[in-house]
Protein backbone atom coordinates (compact mmCIF):
# COMPACT_ATOMS: atom_id res chain seq x y z
CA UNK A 1 0.00 0.00 0.00
CA UNK A 2 0.77 3.65 -0.70
CA UNK A 3 1.03 6.30 1.40
CA UNK A 4 -2.35 7.83 0.47
CA UNK A 5 -5.54 8.52 2.21
CA UNK A 6 -7.52 5.93 -0.21
CA UNK A 7 -4.99 3.11 0.60
CA UNK A 8 -4.88 3.84 4.20
CA UNK A 9 -8.55 2.34 3.83
CA UNK A 10 -7.82 -0.87 3.02
CA UNK A 11 -4.51 -0.61 5.74
CA UNK A 12 -7.29 -0.20 8.26
CA UNK A 13 -9.82 -2.90 7.01
CA UNK A 14 -6.48 -5.49 6.89
CA UNK A 15 -3.90 -4.42 9.17
CA UNK A 16 -3.41 -7.87 10.48
CA UNK A 17 -1.68 -8.68 6.87
CA UNK A 18 0.07 -5.05 6.88
CA UNK A 19 3.28 -5.85 8.73
CA UNK A 20 6.40 -4.47 6.94
CA UNK A 21 7.14 -1.07 6.03
CA UNK A 22 9.45 -0.12 2.89
CA UNK A 23 11.57 2.78 2.97
CA UNK A 24 13.34 4.42 0.31
CA UNK A 25 16.45 6.29 2.08
CA UNK A 26 16.85 8.79 -0.68
CA UNK A 27 19.86 11.47 -0.72
CA UNK A 28 20.13 14.85 -1.06
CA UNK A 29 22.69 16.98 -2.56
CA UNK A 30 22.71 20.53 -4.25
CA UNK A 31 26.49 21.06 -4.31
CA UNK A 32 28.50 18.12 -4.86
CA UNK A 33 27.70 15.03 -7.44
CA UNK A 34 24.17 16.76 -8.18
CA UNK A 35 23.37 14.51 -10.67
CA UNK A 36 24.42 11.36 -9.71
CA UNK A 37 22.85 11.98 -6.20
CA UNK A 38 18.91 12.56 -8.09
CA UNK A 39 20.14 9.27 -9.91
CA UNK A 40 20.30 7.67 -6.81
CA UNK A 41 16.91 8.59 -5.79
CA UNK A 42 15.08 8.20 -9.30
CA UNK A 43 16.49 4.50 -8.95
CA UNK A 44 15.33 3.53 -5.61
CA UNK A 45 11.91 4.96 -6.57
CA UNK A 46 11.21 3.44 -9.03
CA UNK A 47 12.39 0.19 -6.88
CA UNK A 48 10.53 1.11 -4.03
CA UNK A 49 7.13 1.13 -6.00
CA UNK A 50 7.73 -2.25 -8.08
CA UNK A 51 8.51 -3.64 -3.98
CA UNK A 52 4.77 -1.90 -3.32
CA UNK A 53 3.04 -3.60 -6.72
CA UNK A 54 4.25 -7.01 -5.92
CA UNK A 55 3.66 -7.11 -2.11
CA UNK A 56 0.31 -4.53 -1.99
CA UNK A 57 -1.18 -5.93 1.12
CA UNK A 58 1.72 -7.17 3.09
CA UNK A 59 3.62 -3.70 2.70
CA UNK A 60 2.98 0.11 2.88
CA UNK A 61 5.14 2.18 1.03
CA UNK A 62 6.09 5.03 3.54
CA UNK A 63 6.80 8.52 2.29
CA UNK A 64 11.06 8.78 1.55
CA UNK A 65 13.36 9.41 4.81
CA UNK A 66 15.39 12.24 2.80
CA UNK A 67 18.89 13.07 4.18
CA UNK A 68 21.63 15.76 2.79
CA UNK A 69 24.51 13.87 1.86
CA UNK A 70 26.44 16.23 4.15
CA UNK A 71 24.95 15.36 7.01
CA UNK A 72 26.43 13.61 9.96
CA UNK A 73 25.35 9.99 10.11
CA UNK A 74 24.76 10.04 13.59
CA UNK A 75 22.40 12.71 13.64
CA UNK A 76 20.86 10.90 10.36
CA UNK A 77 20.38 8.03 12.45
CA UNK A 78 18.76 9.71 15.15
CA UNK A 79 15.98 10.79 13.00
CA UNK A 80 15.82 7.23 11.34
CA UNK A 81 15.81 6.07 14.70
CA UNK A 82 12.02 8.01 15.55
CA UNK A 83 10.60 6.57 12.59
CA UNK A 84 11.69 3.64 13.50
CA UNK A 85 10.18 3.83 16.75
CA UNK A 86 6.88 4.75 15.85
CA UNK A 87 6.57 2.20 13.09
CA UNK A 88 7.13 -0.78 15.81
CA UNK A 89 4.96 1.04 18.21
CA UNK A 90 1.98 1.19 15.86
CA UNK A 91 2.77 -2.87 14.51
CA UNK A 92 4.84 -2.87 12.33
CA UNK A 93 7.60 -6.31 12.72
CA UNK A 94 9.57 -5.43 9.65
CA UNK A 95 11.23 -2.74 8.21
CA UNK A 96 12.92 -2.28 4.93
CA UNK A 97 15.16 0.37 3.87
CA UNK A 98 15.90 0.71 0.41
CA UNK A 99 19.18 2.71 -0.69
CA UNK A 100 21.20 2.89 -3.38
CA UNK A 101 23.60 5.10 -1.06
CA UNK A 102 26.61 2.59 0.16
CA UNK A 103 27.32 4.83 2.92
CA UNK A 104 24.45 3.33 4.87
CA UNK A 105 26.50 0.22 4.25
CA UNK A 106 28.92 0.82 6.92
CA UNK A 107 25.73 1.60 9.68
CA UNK A 108 23.96 -1.12 8.60
CA UNK A 109 24.15 -2.76 12.02
CA UNK A 110 22.44 0.03 14.11
CA UNK A 111 19.60 0.05 11.89
CA UNK A 112 16.26 -1.79 13.23
CA UNK A 113 15.48 -3.37 10.06
CA UNK A 114 16.94 -4.98 6.85
CA UNK A 115 18.88 -2.88 4.70
CA UNK A 116 18.92 -3.65 1.07
CA UNK A 117 21.44 -1.37 -1.02
CA UNK A 118 21.44 -1.47 -4.46
CA UNK A 119 24.06 0.12 -7.09
CA UNK A 120 22.20 2.80 -9.21
CA UNK A 121 21.37 1.63 -12.55
CA UNK A 122 21.20 5.06 -14.90
CA UNK A 123 17.56 4.80 -16.32
CA UNK A 124 17.86 8.17 -17.92
CA UNK A 125 18.55 7.02 -21.50
CA UNK A 126 17.35 3.98 -22.01
CA UNK A 127 14.38 2.91 -23.92
CA UNK A 128 11.22 2.01 -22.26
CA UNK A 129 11.28 -1.98 -22.76
CA UNK A 130 14.77 -2.05 -21.95
CA UNK A 131 13.84 -0.42 -18.79
CA UNK A 132 11.04 -2.44 -17.63
CA UNK A 133 13.39 -5.53 -17.74
CA UNK A 134 16.11 -3.93 -16.11
CA UNK A 135 13.73 -2.90 -12.88
CA UNK A 136 12.33 -6.59 -13.68
CA UNK A 137 16.23 -8.06 -13.20
CA UNK A 138 16.62 -6.39 -9.72
CA UNK A 139 13.03 -7.25 -8.47
CA UNK A 140 13.83 -11.14 -9.23
CA UNK A 141 16.85 -10.44 -6.87
CA UNK A 142 14.52 -8.64 -4.30
CA UNK A 143 11.63 -11.03 -4.02
CA UNK A 144 13.46 -14.06 -2.51
CA UNK A 145 15.31 -11.87 0.17
CA UNK A 146 12.23 -10.34 0.92
CA UNK A 147 10.28 -13.39 1.68
CA UNK A 148 13.02 -15.23 3.38
CA UNK A 149 13.34 -12.15 5.39
CA UNK A 150 9.07 -13.08 6.46
CA UNK A 151 9.91 -16.69 6.67
CA UNK A 152 12.54 -16.23 9.22
CA UNK A 153 10.84 -14.52 11.66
Amino acid sequence: MKWQATEMDTYLQAKEYVDTAIIPLIPLSWQKEVKQTVAMGEFISIITGEVEKQFHGRVVQFPSFAYLKSEKFDKRLERLSEWQEELRAGGINHIVFLTSDGEWKTVEGELDGMLLWMPTIPLEHMDVTYKKDVISDQMKQLIPILTNQWQNK
